[in-house]
This record gives structure tokens, sequence and C-alpha cells, in this order.
């Protein structure tokens, strides 16, 4: 099955407030969870030094009791604990002030990305979608800073919405996050990326997407998890300095002239309409025709909306991390819709990837059961991972 999401970036946060309030609700019926075990993990994965200046963004009804344990580890390693704001900007209710809480105290997000800049790094706990958010986003762009995103509510089902909650989601997403083997799934990501810089990538599904494309010297963000300053200083666009904590995508913005074929979606929506069996060709990296057997229609009517750039291709992305694979029932794909295998190909605005199109319309379409070869060796095969390349297996014939 192929899914497809649209609307801006932040989508990724659990867009809406009927979202938002879901996974609130959902967060409040969490099971226990190792808030302890989790702590240790992320300020581990964060590599803090003495000194280092760490805030804290998110909710007061969701994961009170990992807040506590990170301000506590926090400390131990010598770096300043700045604090924990609401995504609003305002502060953190039961939570100790500090002197820069009460800085941001009333400021808009122009004068939050102003206090921001002090910030070394800044922990994006579940729902932290607000201000706060924004005003950290601006200081990323300026090239300072990073953020490590504790992704959680961001699961997709089969159908194409983004879900507050799934059956198993608090386990699966746990134990990514304490039993990842950072170095390998790192090494995985490397070697795909090697293979990619010098042969053609070519996505297919039965459904009848046949899309290839470059990426040449083009900037690929390996969320491996590794969110320490000494990773940072490698960046060279936006989404290197977040980090996501479940890792495991590998993202970039292809060279758009490369970009041709096909995207096919037997089902989606578009400007809020239903649309069935639609293909998207692609030719120079634009779309240039739309055909489909039923709206048709609102497919063009929601490009025109996003300007220029919504008819460009965006980014390809595909999730490597097994620990995240889609459950048996397929109910539900973990980690914001990329699971394990799955990939994403996205229409719109690339520039925070280091692309070349701006306008700020960005569309998603998920595919779980796709192919992607890179020249003439299978890396995934019907939404399964091939072998791994740590391991020194040859991915050719998937697995």
């Amino acid at each position: 099955m192929i899914l497809a999401t649209n609307g801006m970036k932040r989508i990724a946060f659990c867009a809406g407030a009927l979202l938002v309030a879901a996974a609130t609700a959902a967060a409040a019926q969490a099971p226990p969870l190792e808030w302890a075990r989790l702590a240790e993990r992320i300020v581990e994965r964060m590599a803090l030094q003495p000194g280092e200046r760490v805030l804290l963004v998110g909710q007061p009804e969701t994961f009170a009791p990992l807040v506590r344990a990170l301000r506590e580890r926090i400390a131990r390693t010598g770096a300043v604990d700045l604090g924990v704001l609401r995504a609003s900007g305002d502060p953190m209710p039961g939570e100790p002030g500090t002197p820069f809480v009460a800085a941001a105290a009333g400021r808009n997000r122009a004068g939050l990305a102003e206090l921001f800049r002090e910030v070394d790094v800044a922990i994006m706990l579940p729902l932290a979608n607000g201000p706060a958010y924004d005003a950290m986003q601006d200081v990323l762009r300026t090239g300072r800073g990073r953020t490590v995103h504790f992704h959680w509510f961001g699961a997709h089902n089969l159908s194409s919405q983004s879900i507050p909650d799934a059956p198993g989601m608090h386990a699966v997403h746990q134990r990514a996050v304490l039993e990842t083997d950072y170095a390998t799934l790192r090494a995985d990501q490397q070697a795909f990326e090697s293979a990619a810089r010098v042969a053609e990538v070519r996505v297919t599904t039965s459904a009848g997407t046949n899309l290839r494309f470059r990426i040449g010297d083009r900037p690929v963000t390996l969320q491996d998890g590794d969110a320490s300053a000494a990773r940072v200083r490698r960046t060279r666009n936006l989404i290197d300095r977040e980090i996501e904590l479940p890792p495991g995508a590998v993202r970039v913005a292809p060279l758009e002239a490369t970009v041709s074929g096909t995207i096919a979606l037997p089902a989606s929506t578009w400007n809020g309409q239903p649309v069935r069996d639609l293909v998207l060709r692609f030719a120079e990296g634009r779309v240039v025709e739309v055909r489909a057997a039923e709206g048709a229609q609102h497919v063009e009517a929601e490009l025109r909306a996003g300007g220029a750039g919504a008819y460009v291709f965006r980014e390809f992305a595909l999730g490597m991390n097994p620990l995240l694979a889609i459950p048996a029932d397929r109910s539900w794909i973990p980690y914001y819709g990329y699971g394990a295998g799955v990939v994403r190909l996205s229409l719109g605005d690339n520039t925070e990837l280091g692309g070349a199109t701006g306008g700020g319309y960005v569309r998603w379409n998920f595919f779980p059961d796709a192919t992607v070869r890179i020249g003439d060796d299978v890396w995934v095969a019907d939404g399964r991972l091939a072998a791994r390349r740590a391991a020194g297996a040859n991915p050719r014939g998937g697995s």
C-alpha cells in the first residue's frame, strides 16, 4: 500500500490541534516507561561537554518523569541546565525555574530566537511544536546549535493518516532508543550514501512507481542518533542539526535535473479530496503530467496552490533501523512513517536539505512496499531491508 500526506514541514510534529489533543490524551494513558534508562541514553547520545548549555522544550502533560530524569543527568555531565520551557515559550509548570527561563517570559518568536542563540543543544520532547520550536529552528538556520528530536507520537497508519498512538507503539519506540546498535546503523547508512554517490538510484513499486535519480554531491543526512557537538561541526544543512531519537532515516534532496520517471499512488488525498490511481510523471525533476482514474483536478488544484515549487521533486528518504519495522499485523508504521524499509518520496521545498527549491510547500508520500536499487544492487526489496551492509553482505537480490 502507498501512503500520502501533505502539509508544511512540521506535519512531522503532529500538525493540527485535534491530533495534538489526541496525542496528549495518549501520553496521559501511556504505560510506565523506563524513564531513567531513556534519559541516560539521550544524554549519552548528546555527548555533552562541561559548560554546554542545554534547554528542554515540551508540554506539561507529556513525559514529566523524563524531564526530571534528563535534568538530573545533564547536571552530572557538567553541562549547564538552562531549564524547561513549554512549546509556547512560557515556563514549564512544576519545574524549577532558571534565569534563562525567566528571560524567555513574554517574548515572541523573534525574541525567543535572539535568546536561544545562547543554547548549544535543545531537547525537543514529544509535542514540542510551537513558538519555542520555531525560534530554535531560526537559530539552526544561522548555523548555530543543535536539537534532539525525541520522536514518539509520530506513527502513521496504512490509510495515510498520522496517528497519535498505536498498539505497542511505546514499547517499539522505547526499544529502538535503548537497543539500537548505533555504530552498525551508522555503518549501514554510510554504505548506502557511498553507493548512491556513484550510481543511479531507482525506486519501483508494483503499483507503477518507477523513479530514477542521482544525488551527486548533495548533502546526505544520516539520522544515526549522534547528537554530539562534533557531529554538528560537520553539518551541511539544517536537517543535519536536528538529531532524531529513535534514529534510522537517510534523507537527501537529489539533483533535480536527474529525477525522471513516475510516482504511482493507488489511493491518496489531494486538496482535501480523494484521488484514485494517480500517476505523476517527472522530467528533469518536475511534474510534467498528472493522470488519475478519478480526481486529477484535485491534484492540479493542490499543486497550483502550492506554487511553482510544488511541482518539483523534493526528497528521497529511507528508514534503515531494523528495530522500527512495520508490525506483522501492518496496523501502523513507526517513526513518523519511516519504519524500516519504508521509502518517502516528497514534493516541494527542499532548502532545509541543501536543495535548490523553495516556496514552503511540502508533500510527503510514503511507500511501505517499495524496491530500491542503486545501480544493479537491491537495497530494499518490497519494503524489506536487504542484508546488513556492515556485515559485508552483498545486497544484490535483497533478503
